[in-house]
């Protein structure tokens, strides 16, 4: 199946339904709410992702081109979880998983999603440096929260056969007690690369609001509001620079790969983790 580009019809779809509201600075970020699921969408099908679902169902599966990534948003899931990326393993390389709540925010996803289609950086990325770098206190090596103490990113160091996987909470004031009801949750197993996992951590505590309509659902009351020096047509122009950067990132990666000699397939077997259901 070939990927189907964002149409214009899309394109003027999004632009209509944010060119008709006013825009709000919204803050803290992780309390924003879960925003326009076309942020992660339209940024993956501009990198030639194909949808392999039914285009009638309101769930919505994507395909990578190698068919080794898919990404599954699904608003009637019977489970906390609506966004499921999954990552299948190869010959070098392990299988992973993960999957974020209803409301996490679209835009704090799309950092993963963008750096997961992007080339691999060269340098590590330690999730814990760039949370602490925002200003997020480091309760142990292995527990970040935010300042205001509502969100909380943990990678246990025993919990059995997902002993090192990574959980993000956010969570109203606790009374008497470090964290009240959840609000949103996040599970990422251990075997995704540090740099996506950084991605998401840095998008996280990132102190820059998003943007909201007046009526849009935030997370939680405490979310703070107040008119955004940008305008309706910033926030369209913004969402169609960054396709088309996308769409730019993927040609030249097509350009290079048909350019490289082939190589013969590895020999050694992979391990296929375990995956959650």
């Amino acid at each position: 199946m070939r990927p189907v580009p964002v149409t214009e019809r899309q394109l003027a779809a999004f632009a209509h339904q944010h060119t008709t509201q006013l825009p709000f600075d919204t803050s803290p970020r992780y309390l924003a709410g879960p925003g326009d699921a076309r942020h992660v969408t339209h940024g993956l099908a501009a990198a030639g992702w194909t949808c392999t679902s039914d285009s009638l169902s309101p769930e919505i599966v994507l395909r990578s081109p190698d068919h080794r990534y898919s990404m599954q948003f699904d608003p009637q899931s019977a489970t906390s979880a609506w966004w499921r990326l999954q990552a299948e393993p190869t010959r070098t390389e392990r299988g992973w998983y993960a999957e974020f709540g209803e409301l996490v925010p679209a835009e704090i996803l799309c950092r993963l999603t963008d750096a997961l289609i992007a080339p691999t950086p060269t340098e590590h990325v330690d999730p814990f440096q760039a949370l602490e770098s925002a200003g997020w206190v480091l309760e142990s090596a292995t527990t970040a929260r935010s300042p205001d103490g509502m969100c909380h990113v943990h990678r246990p160091t025993d919990e059995g056969v997902w002993r090192s996987s990574w959980r993000v909470e956010t969570c109203q004031p606790g009374y008497e007690t470090p964290m009240g009801p959840r609000i949103w949750q996040a599970f990422i197993d251990e075997s995704m690369p540090d740099h996506l996992v950084g991605a998401f951590a840095t998008a996280l505590a990132d102190t820059a609001p998003l943007q909201r309509a007046m009526y849009d659902r935030t997370a939680h009351y405490s979310a703070e509001q107040s008119p955004s020096r940008l305008t309706p047509e910033d926030v369209v122009a913004a969402h169609s620079t960054r396709l088309n950067a996308i769409r730019a990132h993927a040609r030249a990666a097509r350009r290079q790969q048909r350019a490289q000699p082939a190589v013969a397939p590895a020999t050694a077997r992979a391990v296929r983790p375990a995956v959650r259901r």
